[in-house]
């Protein structure tokens, strides 16, 4: 087998070098892996973000941008004209900025280029990189990957940035800004590491305990680790997947009798005429639809035919349609005296196997307030589950566990492999897990000998 390898450093490559002087074709890279893409988003806009990233970054920037000698000072924005690298026509003048590695979002050297958004000025910078030897278009989501596979980021963060780009109310704004943060990734870290911690100290008792060169108490210890690790993990998967629907969203259906008032709900919900209003009973014969945001949550709100027997054709297929989905909420308080209301509001509080109850009018707003924040805070508390993939893999993470008190007394080996099954399933949430750690530990924690 013959292995090339090619030693390159961005910093020290000189300018555009041609083949030939006749020939005007650039002599770059070819072999490296650098990539490029518009970041900003497409459509006609005032500014637009090109990235680029990888070995031959700093090719690019010279080829473009003119620079003879000297690189720009990292991470300082510099006014320049944005040239063709084989015509040398100006493409557009725009800021220019150098990221050596590892300090960029990608951990490699990389270049970003702000230049005017029009759709021709941004089709000619592109074209004019992709004529670059050593460059090529990014595949979607390939820079995110990069800077995951250079450690920047871990999987929670990864999906937190994603749900970032993606968020439409403000609590999921705000969810996914807390996950890209690290605020997930560190409660799945910290147990990592306890979990790390068990699995060393197990496979050392198991190596070493013979020879009485383990302190005394280390499985107890243990014992007690991994039940703490259990209850706090248990407790995390009971969230009633608040951070799951604050993700996806919700689709909620207005269900009742007839001129209950639904279609007034979600009129004064919307705040405009999205569904028609009168005292005709079945004036809804389909459903009626509308995106709302509500308590933070995105939620698909639905007007129903009301549940009735009818006749009608047309109103019974609505009928069937409203009760294929299903929200309680009492409406019409103003018809009752405030003495009948209360008893009614304490009944139903007293009721068990109902959800949160809200008791209020279309007609005068009472109650509204509270209606909206029935939801609660989706974001109080500690990190939520945010994927179905989280929930999956902790509630192997949970099983693992368990199998560790199945067998402690009997097999420590399978006690200790229920221990990294478990730190398994938990490094597959953020992508971090290793043998070696677990060594680390081992003779960090242990004067084995001693």
């Amino acid at each position: 087998m013959r292995v090339t390898v090619y030693l390159f450093s961005g910093r020290n490559v000189p300018l555009c070098r041609r083949l030939s002087s006749g020939d005007g074709v650039l002599a770059g890279l070819a072999d490296a892996d650098t990539i490029f893409a518009l970041s900003s988003g497409h459509g006609r806009c005032g500014v637009a973000v090109v990235r680029i990233s990888g070995p031959a970054a700093t090719t690019a920037l010279r080829c473009m941008v003119g620079l003879r000698k000297h690189l720009p000072p990292p991470r300082t924005a510099l006014l320049r004209s944005i040239t063709d690298p084989h015509s040398k026509e100006v493409l557009d003048r725009g800021l220019v900025l150098w990221f050596p590695a590892p300090h960029s979002f990608t951990g490699e050297d990389s270049v970003e280029f702000h230049i005017h958004g029009g759709p021709a000025v941004i089709t000619a910078v592109l074209q004019a990189l992709g004529s670059v030897p050593g460059m090529r278009p990014a595949e979607a989501g390939e820079f995110t990957r990069r800077a995951f596979h250079a450690g920047k980021l871990d999987l929670t963060e990864v999906e937190g940035l994603g749900d970032l780009i993606h968020a439409e109310t403000e609590a999921q704004r705000r969810q996914a800004l807390r996950q890209m943060s690290g605020d997930l990734g560190r409660l799945y870290q910290d147990w990592s590491h306890r979990l790390k911690r068990c699995l060393a100290h197990v496979e050392a008792f198991i190596d070493f305990s013979e020879d009485e060169l383990i302190e005394d108490g280390v499985l107890d210890r243990v014992d007690i680790s991994v039940c703490d690790l259990q209850a706090e993990i248990n407790q995390h998967l009971k969230d009633e997947r608040r951070g799951e629907r604050l993700r996806s969203g919700v689709h909620v259906v207005i269900a009742g009798a007839t001129n209950a008032g639904k279609s007034s709900l979600l009129n004064t919900l919307c705040q405009r005429p999205a569904a028609i209003v009168s005292p005709i009973a079945g004036t809804t014969r389909d459903v009626v639809e509308t995106a709302l945001d509500i308590g933070g949550f995105p939620v698909l709100l639905s007007d129903t035919a009301g549940l009735r027997d009818s006749p009608d054709l047309v109103e019974q297929e609505g009928v069937r349609r409203a009760r294929e989905r299903c929200l309680l909420v009492l409406n019409k308080t103003d018809l009752l005296p405030e003495a009948q209301r209360e008893q009614l509001s304490l009944g139903l509080r007293g009721t068990s196997g109902l959800p949160p109850v809200c008791l209020i009018s279309c007609q005068t707003s009472e109650g509204l307030k509270d209606f909206l924040t029935v939801c609660a805070d989706p974001l109080s508390g500690a990190p939520t589950l945010t994927q179905a993939r989280h929930r999956a893999h902790l509630q192997q993470c949970a099983a693992a566990l368990a199998q560790y008190w199945r067998y402690r007394d009997s097999d420590l080996a399978l006690a200790a492999e229920g221990v990294r099954l478990a730190l398994t399933g938990l490094g597959r949430i953020t992508g971090r897990v290793g043998a070696e750690e677990i060594l680390d530990i081992i003779f960090k924690d242990f004067c084995i000998g001693k």
